[in-house]
């Protein structure tokens, strides 16, 4: 059960279908709202894995980024009592595990009310997760920034917290990180929590990377024209697909790249001929495209990203450096990971002036740093994301920590139910 959100659906898809994968057994239910249905219906899938649809929260027409907290509000709220009765329509026998997104806090009554057992899969990084297990702790210290009532955070912020109450409640916790990652962070957490964490991640579609992506609808041209660019020589821009920058940022933004002189690679849903008139022949603009087969292109040498989870590690995936721009929530947090943890990218921001505008002239100059193959800085910057892509590409081998984790939860469950 996700949470009906892009950053939210898509690891908890790429977890089930490695499950299903793993083990040909298990019958995995997917249950989405009706407008999610319609965005998935025709992705690859295995052949025990089924999707089910719920009446849809809210009308598409108020939107996610236009009222997020009344949103949030409606999962919490209006999603209950059509998976129940999901649930009641189940042939038997009942289902081994519940996999619901940490958000969806109702879902642990649920389980609990029906003896299945729950595990909540938290599809932001286990810093993410401390910050919010400790948040108490953090306020007391001053840690807080005093901004938490703005946007409607409060309300969010109130809701979320309630819902890390609850996971200890339920059976497990499943981690989209990957242990190596994050290990400090992961073993603090296991020394706290009395239930089994299994850090599953990276819970990106890397599975699927030989597949021949025209099944989703979308040509290749943009891949041909990648294959066509020098080693390392594009700049990948992607600002995610929820919220973006405010007009006047994106007119210096795309005045920034364009002087900047390098060539671009730039995913943009509503903003495409903006950024094609602003941004002249440098480079590509594409509505859509399989980010994480462009992240892991030969030609493609730095990725501006929003700092979204599933986006950093499709970035430390490709073993490319990161130039972030985090907006909201878990993106700044990511952020600081990128720049000052692991060392592998820089922040956008830094060049912001008085008017907390980054200048197209900043833009510029910070492009073509962060573009240079050939400093000491970019250099050490590209050393360092090819350690973790390294890393990564353990993990999700056989016999890797992610690998590891997910048969170590299988197991489990499989286990508990024959018990």
């Amino acid at each position: 059960m996700p949470y009906p959100g892009r950053g939210h659906i898509n690891p908890m898809l790429n977890l089930c279908k490695l499950i299903a994968s793993r083990n040909s057994e298990i019958q995995l239910n997917f249950v989405v709202t009706e407008e999610w249905f319609g965005f998935l219906s025709s992705e690859i899938k295995p052949a025990n894995f089924r999707f089910n649809t719920i009446p849809n929260v809210v009308p598409s027409e108020i939107g996610r980024g236009a009222d997020f907290p009344g949103f949030y509000e409606a999962t919490l709220t209006k999603l209950g009592d059509p998976f129940e009765r999901f649930l009641d329509r189940l042939e038997p026998p009942r289902p081994s595990v519940i996999i619901y997104d940490t958000y969806m806090s109702w879902v642990v009554g649920v389980g609990n009310r029906r003896n299945i057992p729950v595990a909540s899969l938290f599809t932001m990084s286990s810093s993410v997760y401390s910050f919010f297990h400790h948040f108490d702790l953090l306020v007391q210290n001053g840690h807080f920034p005093a901004d938490v009532s703005e946007r409607g955070n409060e309300i969010v912020l109130h809701r979320a917290l309630e819902a890390f109450a609850w996971v200890p409640k339920g059976q497990y916790l499943l981690l989209t990180s990957i242990y190596e990652l994050e290990a400090q962070t992961i073993d603090a957490l296991k020394a706290k929590f009395a239930i089994p964490i299994y850090s599953i991640g990276p819970a990106i579609p890397y599975f699927s990377l030989g597949e021949n992506s025209t099944t989703t609808g979308h040509n290749d041209s943009y891949v041909q024209w990648l294959d066509s660019q020098p080693e390392s020589s594009v700049l990948y821009i992607s600002q995610g697909s929820f919220l973006s920058v405010s007009s006047a940022q994106m007119d210096e933004i795309v005045a920034g790249v364009k002087d900047s002189g390098v060539t671009f690679f730039w995913v943009a849903r509503a903003e495409a001929s903006r950024i094609k008139e602003g941004c002249g022949d440098n480079g590509l603009v594409v509505p859509w495209c399989d980010q994480l087969k462009v992240l892991c292109h030969s030609s493609v040498g730095g990725f501006w990203s929003h700092c979204g989870w599933n986006s950093t590690k499709e970035g430390i995936f490709g073993g490319v450096p990161m130039l972030g721009l985090p907006i909201f929530w878990d993106q700044m947090p990511n952020s600081k990971l990128i720049v000052e943890d692991w060392k592998i990218g820089r922040k956008v921001m830094e060049e912001a002036g008085a008017r907390n505008l980054v200048t197209r002239q900043g833009i510029a100059k910070l492009v073509q740093r962060f573009m240079d193959l050939e400093s000491d800085e970019g250099k050490e910057m590209r050393r360092r994301a090819r350690e973790l892509r390294d890393i990564c590409r353990r993990a999700v081998a056989e016999g890797g920590s992610a690998q590891a984790n997910i048969d170590a939860f299988i197991k489990d469950i499989s286990q508990c139910r024959n018990h």
